[in-house]
């Protein structure tokens, strides 16, 4: 039995030098984390806590804006369609999220799923990626906050003094006191505990949700008084058209993102496998109701044409004679900005602390508070980071970077949703550690081997060529004794590896064929030939790789793999698609100022892991070893010690 050694060290060629990319992690389960030596996470989070996070970091500020710019320039009436739209769209995401998570539920989130199901270099970009996003998020939501809360103290430059914001002279810098102040805080309120500040957001969300209600209720009593004159519009229901609702559909459905916070508290989860796909399923839900619920009533209640883009909730209720609803709904958007602020700084630490665990990053993020059961340094330097941004910078231009990182990590999840179906990781790296009883396990494997034919005693060499000599002295052992079902099983074998290899082309076969598809459909400067040309070959490449799919059967190892016994994602391979091809789409839409920003700092990471990572990850010392095999050598080691 040979195992293939991790250590990177490997044989020549140019494939053997980057093959630290590719290397993959075994999923965490109670042993590999009493093995690791870190500290765990309190598990103190349920089905409720679990919602409370996933609506608060989705519902932000921004329903309060979007109703009135996609209504007057993209949907109209047919507003709520846009939101149902995206809302599906978010729920394909979702789906995948919800597998993943119950099946590998341990911190990290996207960037611990890549790593376990296609690789380091991929884990550590979408790692890296999603560090950017929760920062400059985190410091977008502050900076928003004290425009709101100013209005509170009697208009936009009300806030007392020491919290207004302030011109440095002699720059362009415009420093905002109160959204660093509102950062320090809620990094206060997370390093007291994931049960402490859990109970503060379902507070604030719930509050949230109740002025949300409040839109509902009210504005239906105001249309059924006015007769909803919104959708009694000359232009009718669709006055963009189908484009247009397509458009807003686009447009909106950067609202939905959120709801992945919930996945990177999964350590901190009593009962995983139940309640993170039923708290990442029911907080898509509750987003997706309250969107369509309340854009049914507001654009009801005005002409889409004559609402006002910036604040359009409270200008019509300011219509309709109820200025005092203004200020509950001023409170209901600085709520959310608080809620969606919680939420975009929670997740961090935990990406941080992960990726320090797999030794990518300084130990120094890993550490955990005995006490809290927290990542108190990584969540304070974190903290301290982003308030350094909302103080100092305007960050609304970076925003867009923000959905970059989101966007990229649904993208992975869904794929690594393919990889998990049908070709699932069939070795695992074990520490060196366990040198010893690999070697026990290898010389049990020989000896009983040799009872049949004599063989030389197998070592630790390469994994491929190891396990081919010992397929090949099974395949004489049993030949001899059975030669029919012999025959048949060495059949079996190679039609698993046929399997295997139509399905990993399939696969990349399918995300070649969307970068295709996804260019030629946005980049409308290219000439129209180029672009039927690619959209055909994109078209091709997707359409062969998911009929593919579709027509092999999926590993029979999926069953085994990770926590087995929770969510099971639906409708594969055709849910995951559409899942890459939508979040694709929106990659490519996001503008170049937007990419090269996102390049810049990605580029920085690239660095950072070459020089650091890479040498430093903890899969740099171990043995590659087939699955079937590891309970086996963790049984010799405990009989060894």
């Amino acid at each position: 039995m040979g195992f293939e050694g991790g250590s990177g060290k490997e044989g020549g060629g140019v494939g053997a030098g980057f093959r630290f990319l590719t290397r993959r992690k075994q999923v965490d389960s109670d042993r590999v984390r009493d093995r690791g030596g870190y500290h765990q996470l309190a598990k103190a989070l349920s089905v409720p806590e679990l919602v409370a996070i996933g609506v608060g970091a989705t519902i932000g500020a921004g329903v309060y804006v979007l109703v009135g710019t996609v209504a007057r320039e993209h949907a109209g009436p047919a507003l709520t369609i846009s939101f149902l739209i995206a809302g599906i769209a978010a729920a394909l995401s979702a789906f995948c999220y919800a597998e993943l998570a119950s099946r590998c539920p341990s911190a990290g989130s996207a960037y611990h799923y890549s790593y376990i199901c296609v690789g380091e270099g991929v884990a550590w970009l979408i790692g890296w990626a999603l560090i950017l996003e929760y920062t400059i998020g985190g410091a977008a939501v502050a900076r928003g906050i004290s425009p709101n809360l100013a209005l509170f103290f009697g208009g936009q430059d009300s806030l007392p003094s020491f919290l207004a914001r302030a011109h440095i002279p002699g720059t362009d810098i415009v420093v905002d006191p109160c959204a660093a102040v509102l950062v320090l805080i809620v990094i206060g309120l997370l390093c007291l505990g994931i049960k402490e500040s859990s109970f503060v957001q379902a507070i604030v969300t719930s509050a949230n949700v109740c002025v949300l209600l409040f839109v509902i209720i009210a504005g239906g009593y105001i249309g059924f008084q006015t007769g909803w004159v919104g959708y009694t519009v000359n232009d009718g229901y669709f006055p963009y058209g189908v484009n247009g609702v397509l458009a807003g559909s686009a447009t909106v459905f950067f609202s939905y993102i959120g709801f992945d916070s919930v996945a990177s508290t999964a350590e901190e989860v009593k009962n995983p496998r139940r309640d993170l796909p039923l708290g990442i399923a029911t907080s898509v839900s509750i987003c997706c109701l309250l969107y369509m619920m309340v854009s049914v009533v507001i654009v009801g209640l005005v002409p889409y044409f004559a609402m006002d883009p910036d604040t359009p909730i409270a200008s019509v209720f300011a219509r309709n004679d109820m200025q005092w609803a203004v200020y509950i709904i001023t409170s209901g958007a600085v709520l959310a900005l608080c809620s969606a602020l919680m939420g975009s700084l929670l997740p961090q630490p935990r990406i941080l602390m992960a990726m320090a665990r797999d030794g990518l990053l300084p130990s120094f993020f890993s550490d955990v508070n005995k006490r809290t059961q927290v990542p108190v340094k990584s969540t304070i330097l974190s903290g301290i980071f982003a308030a350094s941004l909302a103080f100092f910078m305007d960050v609304s231009q970076l925003a867009g970077m923000v959905s970059v990182g989101t966007l990229l990590a649904f993208t992975i999840v869904a794929v690594s949703i393919l990889i998990l179906r049908y070709v699932p990781p069939d070795e695992v790296p074990l520490p060196s550690s366990l040198r010893e009883s690999i070697d026990s396990v290898s010389f049990r494997h020989s000896v009983r081997q040799n009872n049949a034919e004599k063989t030389d005693p197998i070592g630790i060499k390469g994994s491929n060529q190891n396990q081919h000599d010992v397929s090949s002295q099974a395949i004489i052992k049993e030949s001899v004794e059975y030669p029919l079902i012999m025959k048949e099983n060495n059949q079996d074998h190679c039609n698993e590896q046929t399997r295997r290899r139509k399905a990993a082309w399939s696969i990349a076969s399918i995300c070649i064929g969307v970068v295709f598809l996804t260019t030629s459909a946005s980049y409308s400067f290219l000439p129209v030939f180029v672009r039927y040309l690619a959209c055909s070959i994109g078209g091709l490449l997707v359409l062969g790789g998911l009929v593919v799919l579709s027509w092999i059967d999926q590993d029979d190892g999926r069953h085994k793999f990770g926590h087995a016994g929770g969510f099971i994602c639906p409708f594969v391979p055709f849910l995951p698609v559409c899942c890459i091809l939508v979040n694709a789409y929106l990659l490519v839409n996001l503008g170049a100022g937007t990419w090269l920003r996102v390049s810049a700092w990605l580029l920085v990471g690239v660095l950072v892991y070459l020089f650091y990572g890479r040498s430093h990850s903890s899969l740099t010392d171990v043995v590659y070893v087939p699955a079937a095999h590891v309970d086996e050598i963790y049984k010799t080691s405990e009989n060894v010690v």
